[in-house]
């Protein structure tokens, strides 16, 4: 290893360390029972989670990035630099209504920025018990405010001592520094790497069948004692707690008796930098002789997970239903024990458990193909499972469904019926008495709502995502303009049921008014009961159950939604709880689209202005441009190509700015103005792109751009080329052959104040074609630039001659042939660019 990776590891070994430990020391503050940092990244306006503790990474993936335009309380945090309080779920929901669906459980969570005097290093947040009352909080947001402040500056001054504070890779998931022994310990010893020597206490020498005298003190003995089958494991987890990187999970050791011993290793002593001394204790992983004894007694599967997902204890019975031996099962996490269990509606369930204080039951499917122990029914193949959370661990309990179980902890699950899988495994499907959103998980209309930038798409979203996932048939949306509410969008209503509350004001007494007026959600279990409750109002259907939910964004009314069922059907505490969050995020997402539409309108009007309607002419000159707005975002962007008299000659220009929407456009618009007004003086390419670059860093828009300068004389067809991280020109020569030029460049524009642009002399021959063009023509997701190059040089080498045939402009002919394939498509990820340019051969000057 070079001396630059030793500093690097040990820069990244020290930041680990840092987190890890404000981390505990926030959990401890606020009375949580988990906890992160977010990181500032290498994205920009990307958070990652760098540090994940008390809770299986694995569970919580959807949340390791963190982009800061998204609505929730991290991003908002390090965005505002001001802390959040979510005191329980309901503020949660009111407040931040997506992660209220993705995470619909009672919790309360603090966030609080992690920064120093110069720098906005991230957010340090705490999860912990729903308070009643949210001033019972607030020493404990000071508490952790104080822990947030000691690590910005102990963050700080690592990034003086050159190390680099961005998190790029995956969370660390990792339990505090225990302050005390764990339940059940056997044996402790603790290592110090400066000396070597291992020192343990007496419990560890019995475990280890020797005494303190006797024991070597060296970590090579203590590992080839510990773990019989691969002690150099044990001893490169050994090194790496040293390094400050702990493991996630206790490690499984077998002892000199053939017992199976679960090895916890922390970091201990005052050190400040690595290698840190390292402690460890050796856990019984059952409860206990007596109650081990006992739970193994019990009919039903018994089992127990930690904070992180470990498997620490299973009984006979679990390991029998869960298909796997015992030894197999212990000390590893469930999802990778039990692969089957790896589902995200079972993950919903366990993600609830772990950060709430309420019991969860649901039904799992056990797969056919999957291993069965001899004694396992038939009517083993679907289990009733139970989780208990406790203050350090969870207890499960698994039931086979055809059997009697203790319904005074879980009701009797409802009848199943069978049907085939989309993967071809054959699983069961609960009938309609099971709650739909047991096999729901809402962070699925979350994430699909975060792409939908329309209104339409916003209604086609929750039509896909939210009617299927509750057994809904019909769909109708109404926003409110003007004190009326008007339909937006309707699926499975009669037709033209719903024409006669088209425009209805919000005196009328109808529940879809009603539900937005009071901004409560309206229930109706039957038909007759919403005919009760509302005398006189049409009906669609004679059966059937309806729910009408307010949309409500940041506290302003923006529409009610229906949502239709063609049976009666009643409506769970967790069902309403999570179809009110769902509203809230609908309604977030409709908002959103109505701005869209405003900006839309307006940066689409301010390209149209800033792009130029004519572009200089010459003689014996000859140039056609196109433009293309991307299909996705705001359909506007920075890219521009410009034709500029630059003295005698001409300036071909094209740039492209980073990004979309109004920004983007705007600086495009000074960026061609500058690059304009340095043309017009005729300065060298050079300079123009020198004095692009200094004023792009002056305006200081938080973008940059890229650009290709050729200045052109009309007559000799010399060009003098400057690039700017732009991508290569092509040139067309006249007998066909097509080339894709090399052109030393310099850096995108708005980077580094003192860039330099090489300049390059080429020749433009008569009949020759320059084709100028932005990335969005060349890059396709998922397929390598390089032949997008290469398919755009071939399509221009097939064009011909420019003027060979008399009539409509052939160089015209071939730009829209570059652009033909864009076109056409329904989705560009990316705006295009394209100007190409001709010299007139002697012929075309007679003509």
């Amino acid at each position: 290893m070079t001396g630059s990776a030793e500093r690097e590891d040990q820069a990244l070994n020290s930041l680990a360390a840092l987190l890890s430990g404000a981390v505990a020391d926030a959990i401890r503050a606020a009375r949580g029972f988990a906890g992160g940092v977010y990181l500032r990244s290498s994205t920009p306006e990307l958070l990652r989670l760098a540090v994940l503790a008390g809770l299986p990474g694995q569970l919580f993936r959807p949340w390791w990035r963190m982009p800061l335009d998204r609505p929730f309380p991290a991003a908002d945090s390090h965005r505002t630099g001001t802390e959040v309080l979510l005191a329980d779920a309901t503020e949660t929901m009111r407040r931040y209504p997506q992660l209220a669906a993705g995470l619909p459980f009672q919790f309360g969570s603090l966030y609080v920025p992690v920064v120093s005097a110069s720098s906005s290093f991230g957010v340090l947040t705490v999860l912990r018990p729903a308070a009643s009352d949210a001033t019972d909080v607030l020493p404990d947001r000071d508490r952790m405010t104080a822990v947030a402040e000691n690590l910005g500056t102990a963050l700080s001054i690592l990034e003086k001592d050159g190390g680099e504070v961005v998190w790029d890779g995956e969370p660390m998931c990792v339990r505090p520094p225990a302050e005390r022994l764990p339940p059940r310990y056997v044996g402790r010893f603790t290592w110090a790497p400066a000396t070597g020597e291992v020192t343990g206490d007496d419990a560890l020498w019995a475990l280890l069948g020797t005494d303190a005298k006797a024991f070597p003190g060296t970590p090579q003995a203590l590992t080839h004692t510990l773990a019989l089958d691969d002690p150099h494991v044990l001893l490169a987890a050994l090194h790496e707690t040293a390094a400050g990187r702990p493991p996630a999970h206790p490690l499984p050791v077998h002892t000199v008796n053939g017992g199976l011993r679960l090895l916890e290793l922390w970091t201990s002593g005052n050190a400040l930098v690595p290698p840190y001394a390292v402690s460890g204790a050796v856990v019984d992983p059952g409860p206990g002789p007596a109650a081990d004894g006992a739970a193994d007694l019990l009919p039903e599967g018994v089992f127990a997970l930690d904070r992180l997902g470990l498997i620490t204890y299973v009984n006979p019975r679990a390991a029998e239903l869960l298909g796997r031996p015992r030894p197999e099962l212990l000390g590893r996490p469930l999802w990778q024990a039990v692969p089957w269990l790896d589902q995200p509606s079972y993950a919903d369930h366990l993600r609830g458990a772990l950060l709430s204080p309420e019991p969860v039951h649901f039904q799992v499917a056990r797969p056919s193909g999957g291993r069965r122990t001899p004694a396992a029914a038939p009517d083993d193949a679907w289990l009733t499972m139970s989780v208990y959370p406790g203050p350090g661990s969870l207890t499960c309990k698994l039931i086979p469904m055809g059997r009697v179980a203790d319904t005074t902890e879980a009701p009797e699950a409802a009848p199943l019926r069978g049907r085939p899988a989309a993967n071809g495994s054959d699983i069961a499907e609960p009938a309609a008495g099971i709650a739909t959103t047991a096999l729901y998980q809402p962070i699925v209309l979350a994430m699909a709502l975060t792409e939908a930038v329309t209104a339409r798409q916003v209604s086609e979203t929750v039509m896909r995502e939210l009617l299927p996932a509750f057994g809904g048939r019909r769909l109708a949306i109404y926003l409110l303009q003007d004190r009326r509410l008007y339909l937006a969008w309707e699926t499975g209503f009669p037709q033209g049921f719903l024409a006669p509350f088209d425009g209805v004001g919000l005196d009328a007494k109808l529940p879809g008014v009603e539900t937005l007026t009071s901004g409560r959600p309206l229930f109706f279990e039957s038909m007759p009961q919403l005919a009760a409750a509302y005398p006189g109002i049409p009906l669609d259907a004679k059966v059937g159950a309806r729910a009408f939910l307010p949309l409500i964004a940041s506290g302003r009314p923006v529409g009610s939604c229906i949502l239709g069922f063609d049976r009666p059907r009643g409506f769970s505490t967790e069902e309403r709880s999570v179809l009110t969050a769902l509203t809230g995020l609908i309604a977030q997402a409709l908002e959103r689209a109505r701005r869209y539409d405003s900006e839309a309108a307006l940066a689409r009007g301010l390209q149209e202005a800033l792009l130029p309607h004519r572009l200089s002419a010459h003689p014996q000159v000859e140039t056609a441009g196109r433009y293309l707005s991307g299909t996705k975002g705001m359909d506007v962007g920075g890219d521009w190509y410009d034709v500029v008299e630059a003295g005698d000659g001409l300036a071909l220009v094209i740039g492209d700015v980073q990004g979309h929407g109004v920004q983007a456009a705007a600086t495009m618009g000074q960026l061609r103005s500058a690059v304009r007004a340095f043309a017009l003086s005729d300065h060298p390419p050079d300079e123009v792109m020198s004095h692009t670059n200094r004023l792009l860093i002056d305006l200081d828009p938080g973008q940059f751009a890229s650009c290709c300068y050729v200045r052109l004389d009309p007559v000799t067809g010399v060009a003098r080329a400057a690039r700017a991280g732009h991508p290569q020109p092509l040139l067309r020569h006249p007998d066909g052959r097509t080339e894709l030029l090399d052109l030393p460049g310099g850096v995108v524009l708005g980077v580094a104040p003192r860039a330099r642009y090489p300049v390059t002399d080429l020749l433009l021959e008569p009949d020759a074609v320059l084709a100028l063009y932005t990335d969005g023509l060349v890059e396709r997701p998922g397929a390598d630039i390089d032949d997008g190059i290469e398919k755009i040089r071939a399509t221009l080498s097939r064009t011909g001659t420019p003027h060979a045939r008399p009539g409509a402009s052939s160089l015209s002919r071939a730009a829209d042939l570059l652009t033909e394939e864009a076109r056409q498509a329904t989705e560009r990820p990316d705006d295009i660019a394209l100007l190409l340019t001709t010299r007139r051969s002697t012929r075309d000057d007679r003509r």
